[in-house]
């Protein structure tokens, strides 16, 4: 990852109403969310939305899929995972021991999921 992508990655998350669309699509992965709903569910108007899935897409950490008359977006996991690996490229001067704890630190965030809880996060919306 080149140093402007990522820079565009975190300018896009460092504002609160898109780093809680980024983390609101992230409970609705692999469907995604519609913007309408998006916008509802945060209770942000719709052109204030617009803009921010706008600045997320150009950061590329959402992925915008038109469906008939409407645009749905996903969050972009794989890019997300871009995003932590530029963080941690060179960790700690290549000692991973020193970074152990916090890649261990993460696995517990992405649990197998029953089918029961995903349908409980699409209710959310």
């Amino acid at each position: 990852m080149e140093f402007e992508q990522a820079i565009l990655a975190f300018a896009a998350l460092a504002q609160p109403t898109r780093l809680e669309v980024f983390r609101l699509l992230v409970t609705h992965e692999p469907d995604g969310l519609a913007a309408g709903d998006i916008a509802r569910a945060l209770a942000v108007p719709q052109n204030t939305m617009s803009s921010h899935l706008a600045v997320l897409a150009r950061g590329g950490l959402v992925v915008a899929l038109r469906q008939g008359r409407s645009i749905s977006y996903r969050a972009d996991v794989t890019r997300v995972g871009e995003v932590i690996r530029f963080l941690m490229e060179d960790c700690c001067g290549g000692r991973a021991e020193i970074c152990a704890p916090l890649i261990e630190s993460l696995k517990p965030c992405c649990p197998p999921t029953s089918k029961g809880k995903s349908q409980k996060a699409k209710a959310h919306v």
